[in-house]
């Protein structure tokens, strides 16, 4: 007979989960999972490294390679010498590169800082006095993939978790009846989900993706609203949820089920706070108005919303696939920043009234830029497009302890190469978590016998772009 039969034996080699979950037919098990649970919610805000200047980011993402010398880094050079070659031949991209092409927009200082900001983003510039632009960015392939990946994860292949969920795993979140780290897109970026993934930390802290083509949250988020009253239904999760606990109990680290376990409490939660806090419907029409009636828009209201409620990372995608990838006719990023621009300063003015803006980080950013020369080969008769440029581009970035009203570093005097205080997506990633109150030299997890981080083994926090 096994000893393991035999009642009250107590195995040397149990543990204390062994024993509770045996006892009682696994009810002391139960008991002390729910107990552990209550205590040890991953979920729950958690201190930083030190204070912070900023709670939350609202990260926007213009797919697909908006131009830096189209948009917020004017080069004179380029109508100088327009249409002549590259001084020393144009460096390797993509696709085939062609000679030196002028920005068909034009450029204007706006606020006390002077700052030049293109046409295509008029009310952008009228606010440039509360961003700081970062003309120095560069990275390391010249592909949207990689790219995606890098300032998304810190790599530039898959399987590294993403900004969203170290901001998780880091802080928790300030609101226990939504998601904390959400994801808008009208479609699906290059890449999906490994952009958001939670990869090998706990499966809790990944985003929460949402194709945000509708404005009647009940078609939003299926099944949100409550199918039973609120006293059966936590009667049927109660018991889901000690189901679910006894079987993790027997599975110690999936964190999957621990992910499940959470998700079904949550959206539990979120019926009687999600409706509201995903229908822009009940914003004035004045303010849907300064938003515009699009995409991007509507993301970046419904961005607002949930900021205001707790959220602590709100990622928007412009749209589906890289509409910025532009390598025919680059006067089609006209269409594309009529619409942004109206969204990010509709933003931008809205956390500003809500004395939010200081707290609240807001990045308006993309993979990589594009060529100051015009691409060879395409495949229509335009040649007005631009291939992607890795080697140097832009993005702005507004509130949470950044200076406003700066620019920082400088690309060549055509716009390839970022040549001063260069600065790479993990130099970006670092200065931003610093903004959070994280070192992100010490928010490290341990997987497969190393200490990994956003950052991998590099990034240098910028301070002279913080307040």
């Amino acid at each position: 007979m096994s000893t393991n039969a035999i009642p009250g034996f107590v195995h040397p080699r149990w543990t204390r989960r062994d024993v509770l979950a045996r006892l009682a037919s696994g009810f002391g098990m139960l008991a002390w999972q729910s107990t552990a649970a209550a205590n040890t919610n991953p979920m729950a805000p958690k201190p930083g490294h030190y204070a912070p200047k900023a709670k939350r980011v609202i990260y926007l993402v213009m797919n697909g390679g908006m131009s830096h010398v189209d948009t917020f880094d004017p080069k004179p050079a380029l109508h100088k010498y327009n249409g002549q070659p590259v001084p020393g031949g144009a460096p390797k991209t993509e696709r085939s590169t062609g000679n030196l092409f002028a920005s068909p927009f034009a450029f204007k200082k706006h606020g006390q800082s002077g700052i030049e900001v293109s046409e295509l983003f008029p009310r952008v510039g009228s606010l440039i006095d509360d961003f700081c632009v970062i003309r120095s960015m560069w990275t390391e392939v010249p592909n949207h993939e990689p790219s995606l990946f890098m300032f998304n994860t810190g790599a530039i292949q898959p399987g590294r978790p993403s900004l969203g969920s170290w901001l998780m795993y880091g802080l928790g979140s300030e609101n226990n009846n939504l998601p904390g780290f959400v994801v808008l897109c009208p479609g699906m970026p290059v890449v999906g989900s490994p952009l958001w993934s939670s990869a090998f930390l706990p499966a809790v802290f990944q985003g929460t993706f949402l194709k945000n083509t509708e404005t009647d949250p009940y078609k939003l988020i299926r099944n949100i609203q409550a199918s039973a009253p609120a006293e059966q239904q936590q009667r049927q999760l109660g018991l889901l949820a000690a189901l679910n606990r006894r079987h993790l109990a027997e599975r110690s680290g999936d964190t999957h089920l621990e992910a499940s376990v959470e998700a079904m409490e949550t959206a539990f939660r979120m019926q009687s706070e999600a409706p509201d806090a995903f229908d822009i419907r009940k914003e004035t029409p004045e303010t849907l108005a300064r938003y515009g009636d699009s995409e991007i828009g509507r993301s970046c209201l419904l961005a607002r919303r949930l900021s205001e409620r707790g959220v602590r990372m709100v990622q928007v995608y412009y749209g589906n696939s890289q509409p910025w990838d532009h390598h025919e006719d680059i006067l089609e990023h006209r269409s594309l920043a009529h619409n942004a621009d109206a969204a990010v300063a509709a933003l931008v003015e809205d956390l500003k009234d809500r004395d939010m803006l200081q707290d609240t980080i807001v990045v308006l950013g993309t993979e990589f830029g594009r060529t100051p020369a015009v691409e060879n080969g395409s495949n229509t008769k335009l040649h007005f497009g631009r291939d992607h440029n890795s080697y140097g581009y832009s993005i702005a970035v507004a509130g949470g302890g950044f200076k406003g009203g700066t620019t920082y570093g400088s690309t060549d005097d055509f716009g390839f190469h970022a040549v001063e205080k260069r600065v790479h997506p993990h130099d970006f990633n670092a200065t931003l978590m610093h903004a959070l109150g994280l070192d992100h030299t010490r928010l490290t997890y341990n997987y497969s016998g190393r200490d990994f981080r956003l950052t991998d083994v590099h990034g240098e926090v910028i301070h002279d772009i913080l307040g």
